[in-house]
């Protein structure tokens, strides 16, 4: 080796390891910032009123409240709450992994004229607001006597959406079309190559999937606000909001907090036994156009 060689790739290493080490500094600074948030959130959740009010605010209770959690289940009917919550991200789960898929499905493989045609028109919806038709389509349910059920919610879950259906299609293409060819060669039907071939391939993708429609539909307000207007029919993030306008819980905001916490948590697992499929999905959809 000549001299100086080792010195020089010595030094090499030592700034990499610098800038290794900033961009770790970096991130974990980040990252608490990112959770300060969510730390107030907790610790709000476990003080007293007067604490929650206090000013200047206070970081660590006096004791720790964890009786607010009872409490606030109780004061509202939060288990009725929860299971509407549960019947829309299931109702909406399941028809949207179908009909996301199956449509994914036939713009990815099958051949038809005008197919990219329809595929331009149905992504050029995924920029149309959708301030732009929640009036009509209101009008629509209400005409059809849907207003205050869960119909609204959960039916057009069968047509699929456009962005989920963007994202199968693009995952699909990423399959060797020579497993469709060798599988007809077989004898094997479209749907039978769709059920048995594609699907069991593409379960990156069908979590990844499953893990944004449950975070949309489990943390939806807006929806449940316009087309439910009775009480016993709202879901989780809609009732949380009647501890700032319902009788003695009136902007009970250790409730609040308590609630907001207890309702991010079934996300946080559903997102950590998930990860390594999601992360794979996100990763892998997109690579072929």
């Amino acid at each position: 080796m000549r001299p100086g060689k080792e010195p020089k790739a010595v030094g090499i290493r030592t700034r990499r390891n610098l800038s290794r080490g900033l961009i770790y500094a970096i991130l974990i600074l980040g990252s608490l910032v990112m959770l300060v948030p969510f730390y107030w959130m907790f610790v709000s959740s476990l003080m007293t009123e007067a604490e929650v009010l206090s000013y200047p605010p206070v970081w660590i209770p006096k004791t720790w409240r964890w009786k607010n959690y009872l409490e606030m289940w109780h004061a509202l009917p939060f288990t009725t709450f929860l299971r509407n919550t549960i019947v829309l991200t299931v109702g909406r789960m399941i028809p949207l992994v179908l009909s996301c898929s199956l449509v994914g499905f036939a713009f990815a493989r099958l051949r038809a004229r005008g197919k990219d045609a329809l595929f331009l028109l149905l992504l050029a919806t995924m920029m149309l607001p959708s301030q732009v038709t929640m009036i009509p389509l209101y009008i629509g349910f209400a005409k059809i006597g849907w207003v205050n059920t869960f119909k609204p919610l959960i039916v057009p879950a069968f047509f699929g959406m456009p962005f989920y259906i963007f994202m199968m299609r693009q995952f699909f293409m990423t399959i060797p079309i020579e497993l469709d060819e060798s599988a007809r060669i077989d004898g094997a039907s479209t749907l039978t190559i769709f059920v048995r071939i594609i699907l069991p391939l593409s379960k990156p993708a069908l979590a990844a999937m499953c893990v944004f429609i449950f975070m949309w539909s489990w943390n939806d307000f807006f929806s449940p606000l316009i087309y439910l207007h009775k009480t016993e029919m709202y879901p989780l993030a809609l009732g949380l909001q009647l501890f700032r306008s319902y009788g003695e819980y009136l902007t009970r905001w250790e409730y609040i907090m308590a609630g907001s916490v207890a309702m991010t948590v079934p996300p946080l697992l559903v997102f950590f036994f998930s990860q390594r499929y999601f992360v794979r999905g996100i990763t892998l959809t997109g690579l072929k156009g």
